[in-house]
């Protein structure tokens, strides 16, 4: 069987209280190798890394847009403070996640801006790759990391991706991998499809943002839910599923998009590659 990365998933979530260990284990019996653990503010930051660590996954630090609004700018220092004392763990493998969000009403874009660019300016300073927050924000977080780009360029992922081929392509040529999960699933979906299955080989990673971002196979309507039916759970247990829509969107097999897109993930997150298990070990 292939195996496979969640680049994106939050296992410190309410929704898997209690259900941690049981949800890992069901993902690794579907050979899901690592999972991706951003955390979304300093309060979770500890939780981010004990699991990576007790679960065998990795982790980012950083702070969501979305908790921008309550978070005070102390917490920029609380960031740098714990990416200068985690610099040395392999699992600690990106500053994230980090972004804009100018989809959901009420919050403060100048604050958001503020956080996304000190952040850039601490993975810089680090020099760790990047997990981007993407929502109808891509050419804003472009003209960020164009003005604060590295010497030696950026590395990371850009999230849920689901902006246009040319805006794609940008965050590609900054050296970005862009992350494909439940919402490709949706045969609506026609722009994020052909995405999904016209982008270049090396541009793409597998991701399921569990609890959130649910496959069509688990998506309730607001209607189902007034009726009773409950919103299935986004687990990385489905991410080989989802994997199988995208396989067949690029007309590659299993195998083959395993293979491309865990390479793709070591290249976006380079601390990957040491805790991978080598194929036919």
């Amino acid at each position: 069987m292939p195996s496979w990365i969640d680049t994106h998933c939050h296992l410190d979530a309410s929704e898997f209280s209690g259900l941690t260990l049981e949800v890992r284990r069901r993902a690794r019996e579907a050979e899901v190798e690592l999972c991706v653990l951003p955390a979304v503010e300093v309060n979770n930051f500890g939780r981010v890394r004990q699991l990576a660590h007790d679960l065998g996954d990795v982790y980012a630090l950083g702070i969501h847009p979305l908790y921008t609004g309550r978070a005070a700018d102390a917490d920029l220092t609380t960031l740098a403070t714990a990416l200068q004392a985690q610099r040395d763990d392999p699992r600690l493998v990106a500053l994230g996640e980090i972004g804009l969000d100018f989809f959901v009403p009420g919050l403060d874009g100048a604050r958001q801006s503020h956080f996304y660019e000190a952040q850039l300016k601490l993975a810089r300073h680090f020099e760790l790759p990047l997990i981007l927050h993407v929502r109808r924000s891509a050419d804003a977080l472009l003209r960020s990391l164009r003005a604060l780009r590295p010497p030696a360029g950026w590395r990371g992922i850009a999230h849920a991706f689901n902006g246009s081929q040319q805006q794609a392509m940008a965050f590609v040529d900054l050296g970005f991998k862009l992350g494909f999960g439940g919402a490709v699933t949706f045969e609506r979906a026609l722009q994020l499809r052909r995405l999904a299955a016209s982008l270049p080989p090396e541009a793409i990673v597998l991701e399921t943002d569990a609890p959130d971002i649910p496959p069509h196979w688990l998506y309730r309507t607001a209607a189902q839910r007034a009726a009773g039916q409950a919103q299935g759970l986004n687990q990385p247990v489905e991410l080989p599923r989802i994997a199988g829509v995208v396989a067949r969107l690029r007309d590659v097999t299993l195998e083959q998009l395993a293979r491309q897109t865990s390479h793709n993930a070591a290249e976006a997150l380079p601390r990957l590659a040491g805790l991978l298990v080598p194929a036919g070990a």
